[in-house]
Formats: C-alpha cells, structure tokens, sequence
C-alpha cells in the first residue's frame, strides 16, 4: 500500500514538473543557442554572460541553451533555433561538416550575433569572417582594460536607441581587419580617448548586416566580467538580440 503512495506521489510530481515545465517554454517565443567553445584564449567573463543573457531572456521572450559541443552544428538540430550566438569563442571551433552546417543555417534565414572575441574565431574559414564582419587585430596592452569614448552612429537600431551621443564605458577594445564593407555600424570607437587604437577615425565597434538570407550583429564589448552587470551594455545586448529575432 505504501509503495502504490509513494508511486503515485513520485507521477503526480512528475506530470506537474512537466506541465510547469511546458508552462515556462510556452511562454516564450524563441530558442536562443549560445556557444562558448574556446580553443585559444578563454575569457573570464563567460559564464557571467551566459547568466546575463539568461537574465535577459525574461525580459526578451527567449530561452536560452548554451552549450561548448560542436556536435550541435548539424543543420535538423540547428532549425530549432532562431539565433546563435558565438559568446567569446576564440580559435578553430567547428570542423568542416559543421561549418556547412552552419553555413546552410544562415542561408535558410537563421542569425548570428558575436559577442567579444566572437571576432578572434575562424580565421581559416573566410565565410565566418564575412558573416561576423571583421577579424580581430590585436587590442591595447599595460592595462588591456581602458576607458574609452563610443560615439553613437545610428541612434535608432535597436542596440543604440537607449545611448547618449557619447557613452563613455570601460573595456578591452579591439582594434579589426578583414572588415565587411556591407556591415552597417551603429558605434564607432573614439581613438582620441584612448591609446592603442589602429582603425583610426573609423573604428567600428558594433555593427549589423543581413548577409545569405540571415542577420548577424556584432559588439565588441564584454571582455569584461563587469560588463554583463552595466544596465546600458544589457540593454545594448538585448537591442542587437532583438534585431537578430527581427523583432525590430
């Protein structure tokens, strides 16, 4: 008799913790696919940003699935979502059959947004620079870590709306080669209020395009563990998120 309880009791917990659990997707209208695989430098931020965007993922109407297995580029396990978003991955990350996969992804209308070092991936693999919209090319040293002045290009993308002119922040600031000439900035990073810029007057920090059927946007913001707890920076986020969810 007590084990036809207990039985009972451990379905009537399980058929509620699905019902919730169906209740809390239900809810939400998108699938956000987060990938943090590193094969070089692995920043300290990341999981504080995969938290962040967790956060943000209330607020956006999204759930979030962050992973760092390459095995989830097949393009049936990719359809599922309406965005991937590279989050400070550095290096070679994905194998050939998995970058046509991705490829394929894009191409039927899915989007990509990097975010940090997303820029410092790939580099082999000429398709992924295009999409992302530049390469890294070094960044300030003795700190790394500066403040600088971001002037706001386009006042109305989504990722830009809530800014000032100027926003003045602190971060790890890139400088950018193999830049896409069909990407459209939305920031420009200030060189006259920092050392170690090499883009020069036009040194684009974040940007958007739509690129083979899909939408990318890229910041260059989040080296910083601090950053994924600035309202503004989330706000950013959430804006460039929105326009990759063509919510915009």
């Amino acid at each position: 008799m007590m084990t036809k309880k207990l039985m009972l009791s451990f379905l009537l917990f399980s058929f509620a913790t699905t019902i919730f659990a169906q209740g809390f997707y239900k809810d939400r209208s998108h699938k956000i696919l987060v990938f943090t695989k590193t094969m070089g430098w692995r920043h300290q931020s990341i999981e504080t940003g995969v938290h962040a965007l967790r956060q943000l993922g209330k607020k956006g109407d999204f759930n979030l699935v962050q992973t760092e297995d390459a095995l989830v580029f097949q393009l049936e396990n990719l359809k599922q979502y309406d965005l991937v978003i590279f989050l400070s991955t550095t290096q070679d990350v994905l194998n050939s059959e998995q970058e046509k996969a991705f490829e394929a992804y894009i191409r039927q209308g899915g989007s990509y947004m990097g975010i940090h070092a997303a820029c410092d991936t790939e580099y082999s693999w000429p398709w992924y620079g295009k999409l992302a919209g530049a390469y890294f090319n070094g960044h300030p040293n003795n700190p790394n870590v500066r403040e600088a002045t971001i002037k706001v290009v386009d006042t109305n993308h989504a990722s830009t709306k809530h800014l000032s002119q100027d926003w003045v922040r602190t971060d790890e600031w890139y400088n950018y080669k193999d830049l896409n000439p069909n990407i459209q900035v939305v920031l420009n990073l200030d060189e006259n209020t920092y050392e170690g810029g090499t883009n020069g007057a036009s040194h684009p920090i974040a940007w958007y395009h739509e690129f083979e059927g899909g939408r990318s946007f890229y910041t260059g913001g989040g080296h910083t563990i601090e950053s994924f707890s600035e309202p503004a920076f989330l706000e950013h986020l959430l804006g460039g998120i929105n326009y990759c969810l063509k919510k915009d």
